[in-house]
């Protein structure tokens, strides 16, 4: 069914059936990528996931957002709704329609059974929710069977949020901010101009300023399709309608074929500035915590943009906030991204990038697991890393999750952005204590982590055929460490105590935990997201209060 809800339309279906959320996938062409549940109450839900007391006050609150939970074992819940991770996103009812359903979904269906039902976003995967019943008819045709309409209009696309509680601070981490939370201000420091913020390219939010206070959208979703586009564009003249502001200067990214960048050139209202995209990340973590002295950032996601015109990702800054410049002060070590943007989405092409960059140019005593799918790809990778054709330099942090994942045959292809790095994460051995080495070494003008001999380290145990899941704990340990003792370098030389950090690598949970915890041992205080999302939802609140910056 396509049911109507409070800031768009949902596609709903029977949780506990594999054929029913098998076909879902199959119309909505949203093939791996997780999809959330509704139940009719808290009691179903602590039938089906094991809810922590925090994490139940969030899913009861007036903001009903979707909570990642873990599932209980004997939950009638099917394997199709998120393969790459034991949580499921779980909600509550938020409309008396949404209550009706599922009263009669199970009590008078099912009684005495809890009962689940998908509740997914109603689109087709990339594009923007449907928003009124004429609409909805024509674009969710082709997926929905039935449909539940009313007359109540909604003004505005709104998602659902998406949340964890933090294991160690039981506070709210954002996956995805939206209904419930926007557009609740985030309160600055100190009053300022009133700036926009044009976001990212995915999971793109805007932000205006105004005052002491930050006013982001919500999640408006990947800018690679015309609808989203326009969505884009009516989130902003939305914005600056409700809170009745003219921005006095816009900020973009510096990647000059981004949507957001475009439309920031288009607009004739006030200066436009660019700031580089990590930079971007750092001083949204600053304004969230309203830190006003100089600080150490690690930024650790997919990519972005450099200064230098390669692919950053894994990245520490040098960020003051009451100044416009920021510092390169060190990064992961740089390796060659054999097809580009494909090698985003293809793992085990960063895989043989990291393979050859160690010396490894052929298999040794044991075929790499791509060789049976791919092995025509993989012919014309020497040629493209020799020559260094379309294989752009990058220092991402994701690329690496990507290649060890490649490399212990987790994930050789994704369905969807940071699926190799969720999986990766899900398979490892908690007993394992071991920390692979991971050194941060002299680079010139800055300080280099290894993350190649990092890479050495899971190749050697690979071929010796140690389990993935210890591999995969031995990796993440000891990225966390090398990542904590260059903060420590750094941080010592630089005379600050604070370490920033933010980045989709954040929404990673082992990360999330150990590394606060390391920095924590070596005497330093992170700084972390509590308001926004540390993936690329926040960059546009970063932008905003540093264009406040250039404009003072």
């Amino acid at each position: 069914m396509a049911v109507k809800g409070l800031g768009g339309f949902h596609l709903i279906c029977a949780a506990d059936d594999d054929s029913a959320v098998a076909e879902l996938r199959r119309r909505k062409h949203r093939w791996e990528k997780p999809l959330a549940v509704m139940v009719s109450d808290l009691a179903a839900a602590l039938e089906l996931t094991r809810i922590t007391p925090a994490e139940q006050e969030l899913l009861i609150s007036v903001h009903r957002p979707i909570v990642l939970l873990r599932a209980r074992d004997s939950a009638p819940l099917s394997r199709h709704l998120a393969p790459d991770t034991d949580r499921i996103g779980l909600m509550l009812p938020y409309t008396p329609l949404h209550h009706v359903l599922l009263f009669h979904y199970q009590n008078l269906l099912t009684p005495g059974r809890s009962r689940a039902v998908v509740a997914t976003s109603g689109n087709l995967s990339s594009e923007p929710i449907a928003l009124g019943n004429r609409e909805a008819l024509a674009r969710l045709g082709g997926i929905a069977d039935l449909f539940v309409l009313h007359n109540r209009d909604i003004l505005i696309r709104c998602d659902d949020s998406v949340a964890r509680i933090h294991p160690a601070t039981n506070k709210t981490e954002f996956f995805r901010r939206a209904r419930g939370f926007t557009p609740s201000p985030v309160f600055l420091a100190c009053p300022g101009p009133c700036v926009l913020g044009l976001g990212p390219e995915l999971k793109a939010t805007i932000c205006l300023t105004k005052d002491d206070q930050a006013f982001v959208s919500q999640h408006l979703g990947d800018l690679e399709n015309l609808e989203t586009f326009q969505f884009y564009q009516e989130s902003i003249a939305h914005l600056r309608a409700i809170l009745q502001v003219r921005p006095e200067a816009a900020v973009c990214d510096l990647h000059p074929d981004y949507m957001s960048t475009a439309y920031g050139q288009e607009q004739s209202e006030g200066p436009l500035f660019q700031l580089q995209h990590h930079a971007a990340h750092i001083h949204a973590v600053l304004a969230e915590n309203r830190y006003e002295r100089p600080v150490l950032g690690l930024a650790l996601d997919g990519a972005g943009l450099g200064q230098d015109r390669t692919v950053w990702g894994g990245e520490a800054l040098f960020v003051r906030p009451d100044r416009p410049e920021f510092q390169r002060l060190g990064h992961l070590a740089p390796v060659l991204q054999p097809g580009g943007e494909l090698a985003a989405r293809q793992p085990w092409r960063m895989a043989r990038s990291y393979l050859w960059s160690i010396g490894q140019k052929s298999p040794a005593s044991r075929p790499w697991p791509w060789l049976a799918e791919h092995a025509q790809a993989d012919a014309q990778i020497p040629v493209m890393l020799e020559r260094r054709i379309n294989s752009p330099l990058t220092t991402s942090c994701g690329r690496l999750f990507d290649a060890v994942a490649g490399l212990l045959d987790v994930k050789l292809v994704m369905a969807y952005e940071g699926q190799a790095a969720i999986a990766l994460e899900r398979i490892q051995d908690l007993g394992e204590d071991r920390a692979y080495a991971c050194p941060p070494q002299s680079g010139g003008e800055t300080l280099v982590l290894d993350t190649l001999e990092l890479f050495r380290q899971v190749h050697e145990d690979w071929l010796r055929g140690e389990s993935p899941a210890r591999i995969s704990r031995r990796f993440h340990l000891g990225l966390v460490a090398g990542l904590a003792e260059m903060a420590a370098a750094l941080a010592a030389k630089n005379r600050v105590g604070h370490v920033a950090l933010s980045g989709g690598v954040m929404h990673n949970q082992t990360v999330s935990l150990e590394l606060p915890r390391a920095l924590t041992q070596r005497g330093l205080v992170p700084l972390m997201h509590t308001l926004l999302p540390p993936g690329d939802a926040c960059i546009s609140l970063g932008q905003a209060v540093w264009g406040r910056l250039m404009l003072e």
